[in-house]
C-alpha cells in the first residue's frame, strides 16, 4: 500500500544519520470499526468512509492500554514513560491528546499534528470528561515534551488556538510549531521528521 506520510523513510533515514534514537513505532488502526487498510475486510474490497462507527467515541482511547501491553508483551520495550511516546495527524492527533490525558504518566512524549481537539458533544463517554482535570493530572504526573504543530490555513486552525489557551491558563509547558498550508501530508511529513529526533533524548 502506498504511504504518502512516508514515515519509515523517514524514520529510516533520520535513524541512519544519526539524528534519531532507534526506537518500535506502532501505527494503530484509529478506526476501530475496520479489520485492516481501508477499504479492506473479509467481506473484501470497500469504498473508505471518512467516519466508521465506533469512531472518535471514546472506545479506542478506553481500550489503548490493551495495545500498550500487547506490544510490551511481544517486544523489548523500556515498560516506562521515559520510553514511551504517543503522536498522530488530524484524528490521530485527537486521540493522541485524549489518551495522554486519560492515562497520565505513561508518555513522556506527546505530538500532535493537525489535531483534531474538540470531541462530539453528543458522543456520550468518560473519556471526554473532566478535561481540565485530566490535563492538570497528566502536568502533575509530569513529560519531557509536549508537541503542538498546525498550518496557518488548516481548518482546525482554531481549535488548536482554544486548547492551547486552556494550557496556557494551567501553564501546561509545550512546544508549538506554526507552518504554512492546511491539513496537508506535506506538513505531516515536516512534522514527523522534525518531532522524531526530539523523542528519547
Amino acid at each position: 500500500m502506498d504511504d504518502p506520510g512516508r514515515a519509515s523513510q523517514i524514520l529510516d533515514n533520520l535513524i541512519a544519520a544519526g539524528k534519531a534514537e532507534p526506537m518500535i513505532v506502532v501505527m494503530p488502526n484509529g478506526n476501530v470499526a475496520q479489520e485492516a487498510a481501508p477499504g479492506e475486510s473479509k467481506q473484501g474490497f470497500q469504498k473508505p468512509q471518512f467516519q466508521l462507527p465506533n469512531t472518535m467515541d471514546g472506545k479506542y482511547e478506553e481500550t489503548f492500554h490493551e495495545i500498550i501491553d500487547f506490544v510490551e508483551s511481544d517486544y523489548r520495550t523500556i515498560q516506562n514513560k521515559s520510553g514511551k511516546a504517543i503522536a498522530g495527524l488530524s484524528m490521530g492527533g485527537f486521540h493522541s491528546f485524549h489518551i495522554s490525558r486519560y492515562y497520565p504518566g505513561t508518555f513522556d512524549y506527546v505530538g500532535l499534528f493537525s489535531a483534531a481537539i474538540r470531541h462530539n458533544d453528543r458522543v456520550q463517554s468518560k473519556i471526554y470528561e473532566n478535561i481540565d482535570e485530566t490535563l492538570r493530572a497528566q502536568k502533575a504526573k509530569g513529560y519531557k515534551l509536549y508537541w503542538i504543530a498546525i498550518g496557518k490555513e488548516d481548518f482546525l486552525y482554531q481549535a488548536n488556538i482554544d486548547v492551547r489557551k486552556k494550557m496556557d491558563r494551567m501553564n501546561f509547558s509545550y512546544a508549538y510549531r506554526e507552518s504554512e498550508g492546511g491539513h496537508t501530508w506535506r506538513n505531516w511529513r515536516i512534522y514527523l521528521s522534525e518531532f522524531l529526533p526530539l523523542l528519547f533524548q
